[in-house]
């Protein structure tokens, strides 16, 4: 069965190294994968958004 190039090397990485998935899981999950804010925080988060309006550069004076 014909494997290209890059999946012989993806399999040898995985080959050397067995938690490389794992590891690559436990890194993306840093900067996501985070406990939603407590409701106090994400209201104050709600009100101090600024409005954009839509198409400003669109806008005529």
């Amino acid at each position: 069965m014909y494997q290209s190039d890059v999946t012989q090397f993806i399999n040898s990485l995985k080959t050397k190294n067995p938690r490389l998935e794992e590891e690559q899981r436990k890194g993306r999950a840093l900067p996501w994968d985070k406990r939603p804010a407590d409701p106090d925080e994400q209201s104050t988060i709600r009100q101090s958004r600024v409005a954009q309006p839509p198409y400003p550069y669109f806008m005529t004076v």
